[in-house]
């Protein structure tokens, strides 16, 4: 079984490659076609995952693991900041915040049947064998994705070097306080949730000796909060503006992970359960907010750099949180490393509740300059 600082390593290595060369992806997504790429990062997800199902039959390490979770997490940092910088493309600004929810609700639908039918399978199967549902998903994500038939233009060739690209896109986000704003809380609320996320693995699957279809059923219960808020997001942003579910939708994402601090063995998976239905609520309802009102803001040219420089800024704490919460697990025990890391993504609402972002109430007409918009 691995220890605690080697599940924080492995959930690290997925996510490095964002802050190793997210930023030379960015500029790539701005210079070539969105659609391609994200289409060839699946079936190389595909291919990467297949190796773990096929060296069971061979000697199955943990370095394997972590070859396959940098080369699936490098594969992802091109679909993820291509996909974001696509949309753009197929709607207009009045229709983001309707064409995210829509993204968010058959990805949080996902979530539900995904954990829930994963945990089974590796009680049937295996956990070797299980990853062939990922398999299947990104080939089907390839398939889907090919039948798109509105044309997306080539991009207009650039002269301009590669750096100055990469330092163009920064300072969409350094220029703009309320891009900034929700850099730093999102990057915040990713570096102390990802430590969370190491810890509560193994508070479920040690401390209250959770089986495989029950751990993944806590989490398949928790995301029918995010398919709740993807379907309500839009009536929500409309009603109470797209600052106030911003601010409101990070800070639901982080309370209820303190109380699980307190929560027993007869109670651990009610408790669960719980806390992650009203999170996965609050972390969606946000995502949506935030990530429609920038995509409504920067210029089309500069969609693959803004969302790169953003997952920058924003993933490059993930890692670190993994190995924090690996290292704090071992150092001071899982149940206190819970409520440290809690209380640390509770607190990251205040960077966007002291900012410009809680007076937005609508998504802005985007803007068709090249000139990165400076927040009044």
């Amino acid at each position: 079984m691995a220890t605690s600082f080697e599940v924080g390593i492995l959930n690290a290595l997925q996510l490095l490659a964002f802050p190793l060369f997210g930023l030379f992806v960015g500029v790539w997504a701005d210079r070539h076609r969105k659609r391609p790429t994200m289409i060839v990062a699946d079936l190389g997800r595909a291919l990467f995952l297949f190796l773990i199902p096929l060296s069971a039959y061979f000697s199955l390490s943990i370095g394997l693991l972590y070859v396959v979770a940098f080369s699936v997490g490098a594969l992802q940092t091109f679909f993820d900041i291509s996909y974001q910088a696509y949309l753009p493309y197929l709607v207009k600004s009045d229709q983001l915040i309707e064409g995210n929810s829509r993204l968010e609700t058959s990805r949080s639908a996902a979530t539900v049947v995904g954990p829930s039918l994963a945990g089974f399978a590796v009680q049937v199967f295996g956990a070797p064998l299980a990853v062939l549902g990922d398999v299947v998903g990104y080939l089907g994500s390839a398939s889907f994705l090919s039948r798109i038939k509105r044309a997306e233009p080539s991009p207009p060739k650039r002269e301009s070097h590669i750096s100055a690209d990469i330092r163009e896109g920064l300072q969409v986000i350094f220029r703009n306080k309320n891009l900034t704003a929700i850099a730093l809380c999102t990057g915040t609320s990713n570096l102390f949730s990802n430590g969370f996320g190491v810890a509560f693995q193994l508070l479920l699957l040690r401390n209250f000796s959770f089986s495989g279809s029950e751990f993944g059923l806590v989490f398949g219960i928790g995301g029918l909060g995010a398919v709740i808020a993807a379907l309500t997001s839009i009536r929500l942003i409309k009603r109470f503006g797209v600052g106030f579910s911003t601010i409101g939708g990070i800070l639901i994402a982080g309370i209820p992970f303190v109380l699980l601090y307190f929560v027993g063995q007869d109670m651990a998976f009610t408790a669960s359960a719980a806390a992650f239905f009203v999170s996965s609520f609050g972390g969606v309802l946000y995502n949506v907010a935030q990530v429609s009102y920038r995509q409504a803001l920067v210029p089309l040219e500069l969609q693959g750099r803004m969302n790169a420089s953003m997952r920058v800024l924003v993933w490059g704490p993930i890692p670190v949180g993994a190995i924090m919460g690996g290292i704090l697990g071992t150092l001071i025990g899982i149940r206190e490393t819970i409520l440290i890391t809690a209380i640390g993504q509770s607190l990251a609402f205040l960077w966007v509740l002291f900012s410009p972002v809680r007076s937005v109430k609508e998504i802005p007409q985007r803007q068709t300059y090249a000139t990165a918009p400076t927040a009044q």
